[in-house]
């Protein structure tokens, strides 16, 4: 296993491949989401238009089987930085760790604790004050939820991020198995680096 980080040009060859993990480990408990390939390629655009963007890929031989991500807050959507707007957090103090996907074959291997590292690391250097991320809200008792299911939140707060009160992003995706997509909630989580 190599986890690398990748920028401009290499980050740019890589987002396929990036889009078809997101595909997959959001398929599961609890993104639950029914993703295409042409969406995905529109929503990676950002970390093209970003000069600042980072991916984090971890690699078995050739092959992509995990990516994290992260941009500036002001150059991602403009849907994950309104519910900040009432913090008193300037968005040009925050990081925004977005995705974080790994094939369950490769987790429990300390990669998630790679990804992070290295996205606070690229903040720090751009003179970010906050790193933030969000998740999804499920209920705990849905009825797709592994019997086994173990969420993140022990992970999260080890790192030292903890939900942020009030702070929400709503999105609208296609859940598996409906036929329409679906308002969803997701919790911020926030650290001071």
């Amino acid at each position: 296993m190599q986890v690398r980080v990748l920028t401009g040009a290499a980050l740019d060859a890589a987002l396929d491949d990036v889009a078809r993990l997101r595909i997959t480990v959001f398929r599961d408990f609890p993104y639950l989401y029914d993703g295409a390939l042409d969406y995905e390629r529109r929503y990676l655009q950002t970390y093209r238009d970003s000069v600042d963007a980072i991916l984090v890929g971890a690699f078995d031989g050739a092959r992509l089987v995990g990516a994290a991500t992260g941009t500036p807050m002001e150059d991602h959507a403009s849907d994950f930085a309104a519910p900040f707007a009432d913090t008193g957090l300037p968005l040009t103090q925050i990081f925004y760790c977005a995705e974080s996907v790994l094939l369950p074959a490769y987790r429990g291997q300390g990669i998630g604790h790679r990804f992070f590292d290295a996205r606070e690391e690229h903040a720090r250097a751009l003179g970010r004050t906050h790193s933030a991320f969000c998740a999804v809200i499920r209920p705990t008792d849905h009825p797709l939820r592994p019997a086994d299911h173990a969420p993140l939140d022990p992970f999260w707060r080890k790192r030292g991020y903890a939900p942020l009160p009030g702070v929400q992003a709503h999105f609208r995706w296609k859940d598996i198995g409906q036929k329409h997509q679906t308002d969803h909630s997701l919790q911020f989580w926030i650290r001071a680096l």
